[in-house]
């Protein structure tokens, strides 16, 4: 049998290690101070990360070219060509939803790529590990895109409205109304159409599904109207219409593809409930889902 070892002697604590008031256990604080986090923190985090990443600079670089280069060239091709009277009457801010159209795909890749290229990455559980709260992810990561994009889409209409204006002398002058539709608004409307793709990524969760929806979204509805001959679809056919896309991009300009669709201020109306219905059940999947 072997013979029992006596215990070893325990070493007193350094003297670096201050004991606790009373306590005579040793005790440790740390140098680096303990910070109660918040949405700041998560918000500064997004925008690191999107403005650091190449997709944001080649989205937002074709945006700008489409935009920018389109409605110029529109308004030169029409100032060329414009007749005596041709003009008379127009609003010369319309000529800038051409290049809006097309631009808008870049927004809507962007937005998609903003959540859903970190679930294909992986990064997303490190994102979540160091910000537990899904739901401050999620709306740090839309209050970000939200000011990028409606940052971008401003400044180029707000440019190509600027020129539209000048160049195409035979049309009227715009009221501030029609001013303030033309670039504040529909940038927002734009912004919006933006955070709903952004939101559909966080939903499904692979870019390239994200993306094909949402040029479906914009799309298909005027595209499935078009070939519908029957009249017994005139109804469907009608709204089609009226809540597409295009037609809902036109009606800042008051220049609408039908008389029964939304006027004015009606699309960001329309866009601001489709996305907050859209951020809350992307919040409820997020929070149900595993990451």
């Amino acid at each position: 049998m072997s013979t029992p070892q006596p215990p070893m002697p325990q070493a007193a604590a350094p003297d670096w290690q201050a004991a606790a008031s009373g306590s005579p256990y040793p005790s440790y604080t740390s140098p680096i101070p303990v910070v109660r986090t918040h949405l700041g923190h998560a918000i500064s985090s997004e925008w690191t990360k999107i403005r650091s990443v190449r997709s944001t600079v080649w989205t937002l670089g074709v945006f700008l070219l489409l935009v920018v280069g389109i409605g110029l060239l529109v308004a030169a091709l029409v100032a060329a060509n414009q007749g005596e009277e041709s003009l008379s009457g127009q609003n010369p801010l319309s000529f800038g939803v051409f290049g809006l159209l097309l631009g808008s795909m870049c927004i809507i890749t962007l937005g998609v790529l903003t959540t859903a290229s970190e679930y294909g990455t992986g990064m997303i559980r490190t994102t979540m590990t160091a910000c537990p709260s899904r739901a401050r992810v999620l709306a740090a990561k839309a209050i970000v895109f939200f000011a990028v994009a409606f940052t971008v889409t401003f400044a180029s209409v707000l440019l190509v409205a600027v020129a539209d204006v000048a160049m195409l002398k035979g049309a009227r002058s715009p009221s501030g109304g029609e001013w303030l539709k033309g670039t504040f608004g529909i940038s927002l409307y734009i912004a919006l159409l933006g955070l709903l793709s952004l939101l559909v990524g966080s939903i499904i969760r692979h870019s390239a599904g994200a993306i094909t929806i949402m040029i479906g979204l914009v799309l298909a509805p005027l595209v499935i109207a078009l070939f519908m001959f029957s009249s017994a679809l005139e109804k469907v056919r009608q709204a089609l219409f009226d809540y597409s896309i295009p037609n809902q991009l036109s009606a800042f300009y008051t220049n609408t593809l039908s008389r029964t669709g939304p006027t004015g201020w009606d699309p960001v109306w329309i866009a601001l409930g489709v996305t907050a219905v859209a951020f809350a059940g992307a919040v409820a999947l997020l929070q149900k889902r595993d990451v």
